[in-house]
This record gives C-alpha cells, sequence and structure tokens, in this order.
C-alpha cells in the first residue's frame, strides 16, 4: 500500500503530490502549484512521469483525484493557473480531475468582482451555510483590486514593511482564485465535492471524509469564527477604500496578516491511511492549527499528537510558529518548503524545533541546498535592514549586521543536528519522494 509525499521543488512557494493507494489502484492528490516558473521546470514532469509509470496510452488522460488549493496566495495558486490554461488550450497531458478543493476569496467573503453587496448578517450566514437578507451597500471591488493588481504580485508596490507586503499580495491573489474556479468549472472539475459544493472548513460537527482508495482526510481549519472576523475587517476595509482616491496597501485590515489572522483561508488537512498520518497546513499559523485540531476533537485541549510527517506552516516563518506547536505536534518527518525569498525558511523556527526536540530522531525535508536558502536570506535580512534605517518612524529598531555564525540556517544545523537527525534535501530534476508505507517507485 503507497501512502507518499512527493515534495517539488517551488521556489518561495508550495507545491505537493500525495500518492496513494497501490499500483493496481493508484489515487493522486496535487497540493498547490508555487508562483510562477514552477509549474513548466517541476510540476509538470513529475505528473509526466505519474502518466508513463502508470503506463496509459499516450492520449489517455491521468487520473487525478484531487487539486487542492490550499489558500489564495500567488505563491500556491500561479503554477496551478498555468496547469489549468494549459488544460484548456489543447494540452500535451491531459488530466481527469474528480474535484478541486479551493475556498476561493469570493466564496470566503461572499463578494463578487462586478460589485460586492455588504448585507447585515450576510457574512455570518454564508459561512454558516443560510443566505442572509438585507439592504446592503454596494462596492465595486474591482476598482479596489485594480488599485494593486499585476503590479503587487510582480513586487513593484513599495511597501513599508513585510506586514503591509503580505496584505497586498493577498488582495492581489483573489483575482486568481477567481480565475482558477471559472477554469475548474470550464474543466468539469467539481468543487469541493466531499462538502456539497460548499465552503471547506472546520467547526464542531465535522467529521473525516474519505477517498476512492480508502484515503481519510479529516480537515481542521480554516475554522468558521476566524472566517466571520475576516468577512467584518474586509467589509470595513472596502468602506474605507470606498472613501478614498488613493488607495493604500498601509490601509489593507489586520486580519490579512500574520500578526492577527494569517493567511485565513488556508486549508488544513490530517491525511491517514495504514496507519500512518501526515498533517499539510498551507500557510496557516501554529496556533490557530492547535485550536482547529482541539475544535475536530483530534487533539484534546493541552494533549499532544505525533504524526508521521508535518508539512510547516508558512515555509517556516516564525510569525507562524511558536514553540508550543512543536511541543504538542510532533513528527518523523519535517517539511520546509522555500528558497530563502522573505527569509524563509527562518532560522527562529528551526531553533524552536530543536529547542523542543534537541534529541528525538527526524528527518528535516529542505527544497534547496542551505547554502542557496542562506544566500537569499542574507540578500532579505539586508533589504530589510536598509528600509529599517531610512524608516522615518521615530525610535524604529534596526536590525543587527548578517552574521552567518548567528543567523545562517548552516551554522544552526551544524551545531544542532544531533544523532538520529537527518536533513534531506529536495535535488534538481529529481524525485523527492518520503514513503510512509511501500515505495511509490516514482
Amino acid at each position: 500500500m503507497w501512502f507518499s509525499l512527493d515534495v517539488l521543488r517551488a521556489r518561495k512557494g508550495d507545491c505537493l503530490m500525495l500518492h496513494y493507494g497501490s499500483e493496481d489502484d493508484p489515487h493522486l492528490i496535487v497540493i498547490d502549484g508555487g508562483p510562477s516558473d514552477v509549474y513548466q521546470p517541476h510540476l509538470k514532469p513529475r505528473l509526466v512521469r505519474v502518466h508513463e509509470a502508470r503506463k496509459l496510452e499516450e492520449e489517455d488522460p491521468l487520473p487525478v483525484d484531487v487539486v487542492m488549493v490550499s489558500h489564495v496566495d500567488d505563491d500556491h495558486i500561479k503554477g496551478l493557473l498555468e496547469l489549468t490554461k494549459e488544460q484548456r488550450t489543447g494540452p500535451d497531458l491531459r488530466l481527469d480531475v474528480t474535484s478541486l478543493w479551493h475556498n476561493s476569496f469570493d466564496d470566503l467573503l461572499t463578494t463578487r468582482p462586478e460589485g460586492l453587496k455588504v448585507e447585515a448578517g450576510f457574512g455570518a450566514a454564508s459561512v454558516g451555510g443560510g443566505t442572509g437578507e438585507g439592504d446592503g451597500e454596494l462596492f465595486d471591488v474591482g476598482s479596489v483590486l485594480a488599485s494593486f493588481g499585476a503590479a503587487a504580485l510582480a513586487g513593484e508596490i513599495e511597501v513599508e514593511d513585510e506586514t503591509e507586503f503580505q496584505a497586498v499580495q493577498v488582495l492581489a491573489s483573489i483575482p486568481q482564485g477567481r480565475q482558477l474556479r471559472d477554469d475548474a468549472k470550464a474543466l468539469g472539475w467539481k468543487p469541493n465535492e466531499k462538502f456539497k459544493g460548499k465552503l471547506i472548513l472546520a467547526t464542531n460537527e465535522s467529521k473525516p471524509v474519505t477517498l476512492a482508495g480508502g484515503l481519510k482526510l479529516t480537515v481542521a481549519g480554516p475554522m468558521q469564527p476566524e472566517l466571520l472576523a475576516l468577512q467584518e475587517e474586509h467589509d470595513k476595509w472596502l468602506r474605507a477604500q470606498k472613501e478614498k482616491k488613493k488607495r493604500s496597501p498601509g490601509a489593507a485590515p489586520a486580519a490579512f496578516v500574520d500578526e492577527s489572522i494569517p493567511n485565513l483561508s488556508s486549508i488544513v488537512v490530517l491525511a491517514e491511511l495504514g496507519g500512518k498520518r501526515m498533517l499539510l497546513t498551507g500557510d496557516a499559523r501554529g496556533d490557530k492549527i492547535l485550536e482547529g485540531m482541539e475544535l475536530i476533537g483530534l487533539l484534546p485541549v493541552g494533549d499532544k499528537i505525533h504524526i508521521d510527517l508535518l508539512k510547516v506552516p508558512h515555509h517556516g516563518s516564525d510569525n507562524n510558529m511558536e514553540p508550543i506547536f512543536f511541543e504538542r505536534v510532533t513528527a518523523d518527518h519535517y517539511v520546509f518548503s522555500g528558497d530563502g525569498e522573505h527569509g524563509n525558511p527562518e532560522r527562529k523556527t528551526l531553533e524552536m524545533l530543536f529547542e523542543v526536540r534537541p534529541d528525538a530522531p527526524f528527518t528535516l525535508h529542505l527544497t534547496y541546498p542551505v547554502g542557496e536558502i542562506d544566500k537569499k536570506r542574507k540578500e532579505e535580512w539586508k533589504k530589510q535592514q536598509k528600509k529599517e534605517k531610512t524608516r522615518k518612524k521615530p525610535g524604529g529598531i534596526v536590525r543587527e549586521e548578517w552574521s552567518d555564525e548567528k543567523h545562517s540556517l548552516k551554522a544552526l544545523l551544524n551545531e544542532k543536528l544531533a544523532p538520529g537527525q537527518k536533513l534531506s534535501i529536495v535535488v534538481n530534476g529529481e524525485p523527492h519522494v518520503i514513503d510512509l508505507l511501500d515505495p511509490v517507485g516514482l
């Protein structure tokens, strides 16, 4: 029996494939597609390899049980948009996708591109499954988003700090989620099929779903209360923007950033098969993952859980993590996806892991060589230091000069890796498959 996570290089983002089943009954889930320049060099060749391994005829499509988008953000969704565009315009590799798991921002917040109608009680009703009625106000969401758009995604908008940058990125990614939803409809991919087409979220009444092949998936996030909070903040922000001639990324609501409710729409799932478990976290924040697992009864309050594989949230950003997460959720395999851009994986996050599990046996999986990651992390450090020096805020803190010994991952790993702890790097052009049961052999 197979139960394997296929970890692909995805630059600053995520791109994963979950293989399960057997040679006689193979199954596949594609999870996120990374930003640009990931689909063609990395994801597509792996899909071609799977097609070949299954000994399908060239004209036969490759069956895919689920394409899952953890959340609307360019570094997770862009590669999948390239995939769906190719599928719609005559692909050389056709996919037969059963379902798209995707909470589009429009569906999360009851927004519509042709004009948002914010109605009293509507957000709460829609998230809870009702319809909602009210007088409402009309806002032109399209004009708000146009203030950011492609320029934000290309990094052409100057922002004050990382918080504002994340807000702009999320806002600019909203149309991408809308496009993916439209592409999936055109391709016949059933939206959120196991959830009757509704939002994928965690409530105190959530039950696991079982896919063909016996894979059990339990949704631990996003949670209903946080979606309602995001609805309120989003509507407040739109009203404020409606009154302004100039759009300001700094005015983006706190609910868009990690200091409040990070990457709120991230789908978090626990996958189980053959007595093995992997936790796939998107860009969710550690404390919210713990809350979600408690909410659905996976993790008793104050207790711990051991899983076989953890996809570390948000590329190892320390904005999303506290030591308590690594204390309560332990694993044999930790997957950190990120190439050093925006500083991820952060050294502080790895320090937390080593702090709470100094001698425990486990394997760290990085999607790029440590030296390459540190090079980009150092560049990001100096860029942020320069901004801090030129910032006009009185009393602003300026970070110290970069030190390889104090700030690099290389120095930390040389010091902290204990006997029984291994480091495994995704090699460019070669498969990196973590087999929890029988080897999938791809």
